[in-house]
């Protein structure tokens, strides 16, 4: 398989992956609480967690409560946090073309001053390209 987009949504190109990404971004941590804000169902779940770990966009790292037995939290790694503008395109996309008006679950914002972040398609020239304008695929195989 190729390095491309094909292999990108093998791994977060469906439903569950994307929201567990999206969740742990917004600092749900553990199994527990990733489950009942995705809904997804614990087999899935743990097999998105585990994918996800394994493919470096998480990782683990482990915590106790006191009067239990150790178990793991889930973190991003910098993979996790560069799949965000991913997140913040679709959330984009979503509130021009299929909710528009409704509010968003979730807006991403700038840190520094909340602002609202939008992605944007920047050229290394540093001019911005619409999604309007040509943009022109070169393909490498």
């Amino acid at each position: 398989m190729d390095n491309g987009v094909a292999q990108v949504l093998a791994l977060v190109g469906e439903r569950w992956a994307l929201l567990v990404v999206r969740e742990v971004s917004l600092g749900l941590r553990r199994f527990n609480e990733l489950e009942a804000a995705t809904g997804a169902p614990r087999a899935v779940l743990s097999d998105r967690l585990r994918r996800l770990t394994d493919a470096g966009v998480l990782r683990t790292r482990p915590y106790v409560v006191p009067g239990s037995r150790a178990r793991h939290e889930y973190v991003l790694t910098d993979a996790g946090y560069d799949l965000l503008p991913l997140l913040a395109a679709a959330s984009d996309w979503g509130e021009r073309h299929l909710g528009a008006g409704s509010p968003q679950d979730v807006v991403y914002r700038h840190g520094g001053c909340g602002g609202r972040v939008t992605a944007r398609l920047v050229c290394e020239c540093g001019e911005e390209a619409g999604p309007q304008d040509r943009l022109v695929a070169q393909v490498n195989r």
